[in-house]
């Protein structure tokens, strides 16, 4: 009988000559070894540097433990897997009924189990005496190296760690919530909140209409007796959907307000919140985004209603400045894997990383890195200081937005920049580096893509023009000799940008070059922070890397930055 069209070919039977079965027709060589076993921590000298002042043998000791686990073979195949399996909405069971539940594969959760045993959620609340005055520190030293591994899973614990922000307006709500979203024990089981070994939260204010425009929302909450609101709406991007309860805005009595609406009631019964479907995202795919709708969901009032504005300012404060820090560890993993190709590829008869073009664009590609790493640790040493000196707390203020904007901004180029080095080895999916570029953009965009941070900026310096000032003093001090030329620059470009929104994006590039040199300058060999603003803020305008001249040991630069492990 003859195949018909859609018959498969027959498998080869046990016969079949060998010279059919043979694919061995070739040694292969020349072949970069991956990247395992290499210890993220102990080969990053400018964080190291960074942060050399909150380090002691404790913490470097836990810091060189995160470094170990996210470099070694184990993490980059669970990373893997978690990616390559996504999240799963099941809607209904094979019943009818409602179930709006996500299914995560197993390597997502030893991802969050791993993360949550790390505090990486709730470092910055708990009241260990030993973190005092670095907690913002340490915490973003780990996040750094766990962004290195895989970043989708770590938006469910920026969100829990910057929710205790919103909670903390209602001593009731913190009171019964805090002491599950402190605990280091990682519980993904669907059950009430005073069930669970651990709580997460996520943070859903997106909605259709708005954007990032929470003033647009209309979801609507109203009084349901007992301290409970009842809402009514829906929330467009709604990240972790499987968190035991979502911080949300809803309009309560013509005022925007508030609320945390649990995933699971009391009573073990599922709250109105209704998952439509899951985004098919470019990346972070490990973890789900859903569409939902709150159909009468109960809800607990955080604040009085017409103060959800400033909750959503504290929060995102956090978050976008965890973004920046994420951005800087997908910069630096990239990075690696590039130095590490160029150390083992032969072409033409040299490794790649001996020959003066390949140098040029690695030492390129290592002072952006570098600089992006000493900028999201100096504020987060900032954030640190913020309580008790309000010049740190300036920092802070002006240059979260700043940070998230640039680092966030520069990482995609960064990363495609370093899967070239790589060829096609570094374009197939076997490779690391497409998921680390898929990954990028969502740090970009999330908490508020770049316009948004630039507006931001110029609200600060219309809010607290000393902000500027104590920003400028420090770049000043640390650029020496170039600091004065470009701290007038700056300021005449805020002058310029409060009465023209256009240049707002030009004023905070700007403000984002010389915090990062200023920052590099601290913590590396000058020659680095020498070398970025020649080529940055000295220099003529450059769109590619690759741009250094002969002054600058690339070389030096690029062992350095990346020693060999």
């Amino acid at each position: 009988m003859p195949a018909g069209p859609f018959e498969l070919d027959p498998p080869l039977s046990d016969s079949a000559p060998d010279a059919m079965r043979a694919f061995e027709t070739h040694d292969v060589f020349n072949q970069t070894p991956p990247v395992v076993g290499r210890n993220l921590f102990d080969t990053d000298p400018v964080v190291l540097g960074a942060l050399e002042a909150a380090l002691d043998p404790d913490i470097e000791e836990m810091l060189q433990r995160a470094g170990a686990y996210w470099g070694s073979a184990e993490a980059l195949e669970i990373a893997r897997l978690a990616n390559t399996a996504p999240p799963v909405l099941r809607t209904h069971d094979r019943f009818g009924y409602r179930l709006d539940s996500v299914e995560f594969h197993p390597a997502y959760h030893a991802l969050m189990r791993h993360s949550v045993d790390a505090g990486l959620h709730a470092a910055l609340w708990e009241s260990d005496p030993t973190l005092a005055g670095r907690r913002n520190a340490v915490r973003a030293a780990g996040y750094y190296l766990a962004a290195q591994g895989e970043a989708g899973h770590l938006g469910a614990l920026t969100a829990t760690s910057a929710a205790v922000v919103a909670l903390a307006a209602d001593s009731g709500v913190v009171d019964a919530w805090l002491p599950g979203i402190l605990s280091r024990r990682y519980d993904h089981r669907s059950l009430p909140a005073a069930q669970k070994l651990g709580l997460t939260i996520a943070i859903g204010l997106t909605e259709k209409q708005g954007g990032t425009d929470a003033r647009t929302t209309t979801t609507v909450a109203e009084p349901a007796g007992e301290g409970l609101w009842r809402l009514t709406g829906h929330k467009w991007f709604l990240s972790a959907p499987m968190s035991d309860a979502f911080v949300v805005l809803a309009q309560a009595e013509g005022r925007l307000g508030c609320f945390l609406v649990p995933r699971v009631l009391d009573d073990g019964g599922p709250n109105a919140v209704r998952f439509q479907r899951l985004k098919d995202k470019l990346g972070t795919r490990s973890n789900a985004t859903a569409e939902a709708e709150l159909a009468g969901a109960y809800g607990f009032a955080l604040g009085e209603p017409g103060h959800g504005l400033g909750a959503v300012l504290q929060m995102v404060t956090l978050t976008r400045f965890d973004s920046a820090v994420a951005s800087a560890g997908l910069m630096r993993a990239a990075l690696t894997e590039a130095v590490h190709h160029a150390r083992h590829r032969v072409a033409f008869g040299a490794t790649l990383i001996d020959q003066p073009i390949m140098t040029r664009v690695l030492a390129d590609l290592a002072l952006d890195s570098a600089a992006a790493s000493a900028l999201v640790m100096r504020l987060a040493l900032a954030f640190d200081a913020a309580t008790t000196d309000a010049a740190e707390a300036a920092y802070v203020q002006l240059m979260t937005p700043v940070a998230k904007y640039w680092v966030s901004k520069i990482a995609p180029s960064l990363i495609a920049e370093a899967m070239e080095c790589l060829g096609g080895n570094g374009y197939v999916e076997e490779s690391v580096l497409p998921r680390l570029y898929r990954d990028a953009p969502a740090l970009t965009i999330s908490d508020g893509p770049g316009n948004a941070m630039c507006l931001d900026v110029l609200r600060t310096l219309r809010r607290d023009p000393a902000a500027l000032d104590a920003v400028l003093e420090e770049i000043g001090r640390d650029m020496e000799t170039e600091g004065p030329s470009s701290v007038v620059d700056i300021r005449s470009t805020a002058a310029m940008a409060v009465g023209d929104l256009g240049a707002a994006r030009v004023l905070t590039e700007q403000l984002a070059l010389a915090a990062a040199a200023s920052a590099l300058r601290r913590c590396a060999p000058r020659v680095l922070s020498d070398a970025f603003m020649e080529t940055r803020i000295v220099g003529p305008w450059r769109a590619t890397y690759g741009k250094l001249d002969g002054r600058f040991d690339a070389r030096g630069i690029v062992d350095y930055v990346v020693p060999a492990a």
